[in-house]
C-alpha cells in the first residue's frame, strides 16, 4: 500500500508538470535577446561587461593582425635591402623610410647610429668599449621592438582568462535569483523556475564567446612574435658584430 501511494504521487507530479496536448501552449524556443532582456539588473549588467570585452577583443584582434603583418612585410623588404647594400653606410644612404614597420630597420639605425656616434663619422672598426656600447645599444632596441610587438597582448590574455569566471557570477547570481522566486512563490513547478535557470546560463554562454576568440588569439599572436622575437635577437647581434668591423 505504501508503494502503491508513492507511484500514484510521483505520477500525480508528472502529469502536473507535462503540459497538455493539443493546442494548450506553444514550444518555447531559444532566444538569447529576450533572455537578455529579461534578466536580473546584476545578470545584465555582468552581460554588458561582456560585451563590451567581446568588442575589444575583436578590435586588438583586428590591430595586432594589421600591426604584425606590416611589420613582416616591411622586413621582408629591408632584408632584402639589407642584403643587397653590402655595407651599413650604403644602406643608411638609400634611407629607411619605406621601411617604417619594419623592426628590423629601427635596430639598424640605432646601431648605425652609436657606430658613428663612436667614431665621429668615420667608417672605421671600433675598440672594446665601444663595440661593448654599440651592442649593448642594439639589445635594448631588440627588447623594445620585441614589447612593441607584445602590446595588447596581455589584455587577451586577461580578457581570456576572466570572461568565464565573470560570466560564471552571472549564472549564480541568476540561480539565487531563482532559487528566491520558488521560495517566495512556494512553488518548484518547471514553469517557474526554467526561465530564470536559463536566463542565469545566458550569462556564462556569453563569457564563453568572449574568452574563446581571446584564447586563441593570444596563442597566435604569441606564437608568431616568438619567432619574430628569435629572429629580431640575432639580427642585432649581427648588427653589433658588423659595426665592430666598421660597418662592412
Amino acid at each position: 500500500m505504501l508503494l502503491l501511494a508513492v507511484y500514484g504521487h510521483v505520477g500525480g507530479l508528472l502529469q502536473a508538470a507535462t503540459p497538455p496536448a493539443g493546442g494548450g501552449g506553444e514550444a518555447k524556443t531559444l532566444d538569447p535577446a529576450a533572455l537578455i532582456i529579461q534578466a536580473s539588473l546584476p545578470v545584465k549588467l555582468v552581460m554588458l561587461l561582456l560585451v563590451l570585452f567581446s568588442i575589444l577583443c575583436w578590435l586588438v584582434i583586428g590591430a595586432k593582425v594589421l600591426h604584425i603583418a606590416r611589420a613582416r612585410g616591411d622586413s621582408e623588404r629591408f632584408m632584402k635591402a639589407f642584403e643587397q647594400a653590402g655595407t651599413m653606410q650604403t644602406l643608411a644612404q638609400q634611407g629607411l623610410s619605406a621601411f617604417r614597420g619594419s623592426p628590423y630597420a629601427r635596430i639598424f639605425a640605432v646601431g648605425y647610429d652609436e657606430m658613428m656616434r663612436m667614431t665621429r663619422g668615420q667608417q672605421a672598426p671600433l675598440n672594446e668599449p665601444q663595440a661593448m656600447h654599440v651592442a649593448a645599444a642594439t639589445r635594448r632596441a631588440a627588447a623594445l621592438e620585441i614589447s612593441h610587438l607584445e602590446s595588447w597582448m596581455s589584455l587577451l590574455g586577461t580578457i581570456g582568462s576572466t570572461a568565464p569566471f565573470i560570466g560564471l557570477f552571472g549564472t549564480v547570481w541568476g540561480i539565487m535569483d531563482a532559487f528566491l522566486r520558488i521560495g517566495n512563490q512556494g512553488s518548484a513547478n518547471l514553469p517557474v523556475i526554467a526561465p530564470k535557470i536559463a536566463e542565469a546560463l545566458i550569462a556564462t554562454a556569453v563569457g564563453l564567446v568572449a574568452a574563446i576568440p581571446s584564447v586563441m588569439a593570444y596563442n597566435y599572436f604569441a606564437r608568431r612574435v616568438g619567432q619574430l622575437a628569435d629572429n629580431i635577437e640575432g639580427f642585432a647581434e649581427d648588427i653589433a658584430a658588423r659595426a665592430r668591423l666598421g660597418g662592412v
